[in-house]
């Protein structure tokens, strides 16, 4: 199973639309929170290509993109081979 990195912020909707997303698939996830910000969000931003809204999401190690992204690949069927299904 793919390995799937998601940077997130308390009470942040798009961060609980991509997760409710990856949680109808039944995908599992490593959920980073970096609400107090700290070296967590500065490793986020350096991985994101300097993007510092939440989500930002991870495949594998490679960059998805934020919520809209996930749901654009799920949209267009590109998400199941991202996920190695």
């Amino acid at each position: 199973m793919a390995k799937v990195e998601i940077y997130t912020k308390a009470f942040c909707g798009y961060c609980a639309r991509a997760k409710r997303l990856l949680d109808d698939k039944g995908v599992a996830y490593e959920e980073t929170d970096i609400t107090m910000g700290g070296p967590k969000r500065a490793e986020m931003i350096e991985r994101a290509g300097g993007r510092m809204t939440v989500p930002q999401i991870f495949i594998n190690g490679a960059y998805i993109g934020g919520s809209d992204d996930l749901a654009e690949a799920e949209r267009a069927g590109r998400l199941d081979a991202l996920l190695g299904r």
